[in-house]
């Protein structure tokens, strides 16, 4: 098992409360499906998942009010195969027709501490990527994939850019060496939060009960009797 640790910040973050259907509610702070898209905008990989352990919240938390344009539908991704299978027309959405102003509760001015390892997948796991597991039966090298990640935070490559819950809400990063920064002096419960989702059930949600204790959050392993399918 091989940790990595990756600070993120940004002025803005949205980490939608899933049973908020209409107006966007965010948590109190990052999710570890958030934190693990993070970690996998810099380094992703068919063989290796991210399993964050520990999050540290640097800065206190704050939320403010916005409102914002958004789009009623989204282009479905079998029309847009599809088209491009010559089996219709091109998707689109005309923006005048399709916007929708709605409000939302984010967190202002937010800053973290990932701690984090990866994990093998199995071979099931890597199929559902759409990738052959015997490709990669040799690529099981726990140096070279810490090495690349850490290169990669280092030099703040990314192969895309990493945000805060919303795309529109880019997140800074830096790998953290050495001492960490000191959290907020601040406890206390912060209740079910997303874990991740399950998409072999339509994307249903996974909650754990999170605690915030002097500003740290300890995150349940996959799998443990902590973790709510």
């Amino acid at each position: 098992m091989y940790g990595v640790k990756l600070r993120v910040w940004g002025p803005w973050a949205c980490f939608t409360r899933p049973e908020m259907k209409v107006e966007r509610v965010s948590y109190e702070v990052i999710t570890p499906s958030a934190a693990r898209g993070i970690l996998e905008a810099i380094y992703w990989h068919p063989v290796i998942k991210w399993v964050i352990t520990r999050i540290h919240v640097l800065k206190p938390i704050r939320f403010t009010n916005i409102r914002r344009n958004e789009l009623s539908h989204e282009v479905q991704v079998k029309k847009v195969k599809d088209a491009m299978e010559g089996k219709g027309d091109y998707p689109y959405i005309c923006i005048e027709n399709d916007r929708q102003q709605r409000a939302s509760s984010v967190l202002k001015d937010v800053d973290y501490i990932i701690e984090a390892h990866f994990e093998y997948a199995n071979d099931e796991e890597i199929r559902a990527k759409n990738y052959d597991p015997a490709e990669y039966k040799d690529e099981r090298l726990d140096g070279k994939h810490l090495d690349i990640f850490n290169r990669r935070a280092k030099r703040g490559q990314c192969y895309h850019r990493p945000y805060l819950g919303c795309r529109e809400f880019p997140a800074n990063f830096e790998l953290v060496e050495g001492e960490l920064p000191k959290a907020i002096d601040e406890t206390r419960d912060l209740g079910l939060i997303l874990y991740d989702l399950d998409f072999s059930k339509d994307k249903k949600p996974i909650l754990f009960h999170a605690k915030m204790v002097n500003g740290i959050i300890e995150v349940p392993p996959p799998g443990s009797k902590e973790v709510l399918r």
